[in-house]
């Protein structure tokens, strides 16, 4: 009987230890009925658009892809001048489907003088999901070709616009 009291006072000591180490091996466990609330969305620019250098005699198009590859059709590339595609970070929850309005072509002017800007695609291919937690931007490339004129449209210099860029987010 003795034998019999000391093996279920071990026992009863085991229960409690091990329930002790589960109960506390599930404090630092996160058990979550729901995803946290949805934060809206932010898209911020990390880099311009930039056709780089060019001459046209004729007049022509310049194309720079979301992957920065640069092509022209009746134009002279410089070789020494950096062009880009313009670049985003989306912060958006895990899960959104994120696109963006059409953008209208838009004009690149150096006074009275001016270009149009056609955006021609896009890295990742719209629309996409995020995958990302909110904190890691998803990275969001737009390519685009500018319609270049003869030298009495559109005389050397510097050339600047601006276009919106709004996201639509499900």
């Amino acid at each position: 009987m003795t034998k019999l009291n000391h093996i279920k006072k071990k026992f009863g000591k085991l229960a409690v230890i091990v329930t002790a180490g589960i109960l506390l091996c599930g404090m630092w466990n996160e058990a979550k009925a729901q995803e946290d609330p949805p934060r809206p969305p932010s898209i911020t620019l990390t880099r311009d658009l930039s056709f780089g250098a060019f001459y046209s005699a004729t007049g022509g198009t310049v194309t720079v892809d979301q992957d920065d590859t640069r092509t022209s059709f009746n134009v002279t590339l410089f070789t020494f001048s950096n062009s880009s595609a313009a670049r985003f970070n989306i912060y958006a929850n895990r899960g959104t489907i994120i696109s963006i309005l059409n953008i209208p072509d838009f004009q690149l002017t150096n006074g009275s003088y001016s270009m149009t800007v056609s955006i021609t695609a896009t890295n990742p291919l719209l629309p996409f999901v995020n995958n990302n937690i909110y904190m890691v931007p998803a990275e969001l490339s737009m390519g685009a070709t500018l319609s270049v004129g003869s030298p009495a449209a559109n005389p050397p210099g510097t050339y600047s616009g601006t276009f919106n860029v709004t996201l639509v987010v499900e």
